[in-house]
């Protein structure tokens, strides 16, 4: 039995190609969003209790192999994951789709820190901020700037001057000209997460819009690590 760590859609393209050859798992999903993806295999939703609780899953489902296909930034979860897979000697790869990279007429400026946008992002700018709603707080560094924050859900208790704006992606660079032309951004801050949704840097490139990169969390060691659903599913079915 693989368990799969879901919620991208390397994660649902893996469910999907695991059911159709008939491999046995189960996708596991933090319930962070309301009304997530339908996915091919049967779904557990929520934590599970802290690590001590993830060993007492892990061991109860008779679970073989493990795939983190979480997001680029789910570090807490990729670390705990590492972790726990070590200690019981159990099989585990990681999906760490490839980094986006600037190209030509690209105005990025690469930030390890969120908390040092302040210095990087002038007060009185219009910023799209586009980095999920949990870590909203270590991003306050921003105050004093007209934040407009993406999610899916919306986020409250936001600093004074910033407002919240639902929406669910994917969009395309189409999609993302006519949000920038109609708010007037001038920032864009967003995570280096890799993957399909780069509507919005081909938007913010054609626009002369700036972007903040936040870099990606270091990958954890000793652990298969593959870029592409292919190379997990070879993967797991040398389980």
């Amino acid at each position: 039995m693989i368990l799969v760590l879901a919620g991208t859609a390397e994660a649902r393209a893996l469910c999907e190609a695991m059911a159709a050859a008939g491999i046995a798992g189960v996708a596991s999903l933090s319930g962070a969003v309301a009304a997530p993806a339908e996915l091919a295999l049967p779904v557990r939703i929520g934590g599970f209790g802290g690590e001590a609780g993830f060993r007492d899953y892990l061991a109860a489902q008779g679970i073989t192999g493990v795939v983190d296909a979480t997001h680029p930034f789910a570090a807490r979860i990729t670390e705990r994951t590492s972790r726990v897979c070590k200690e019981l000697g159990l099989p585990l790869c990681l999906i760490a789709r490839a980094s986006w990279a600037a190209g030509p007429g690209d105005e990025w400026v690469e930030v390890t820190d969120p908390e040092a946008l302040g210095r990087v992002i002038p007060r009185g700018a219009r910023v799209l901020l586009t980095v999920g709603r949990k870590e909203i707080a270590r991003y306050h560094g921003l105050k004093g700037r007209e934040v407009l924050v993406r999610s899916i859900e919306p986020v409250d208790d936001l600093p004074e001057g910033w407002r919240s704006v639902t929406a669910r992606p994917p969009f395309t660079a189409e999609d993302e000209a006519a949000f920038f032309a109609l708010t007037g951004i001038g920032w864009l801050v967003t995570k280096n997460a890799g993957g399909g949704g780069t509507g919005k840097l081909e938007a913010a490139r054609a626009a002369g819009v700036r972007v903040a990169m936040i870099s990606r969390p270091a990958l954890p060691e000793g652990v298969t690590i593959v870029e592409t659903v292919e190379a997990a599913m070879e993967w797991v079915r040398g389980r």
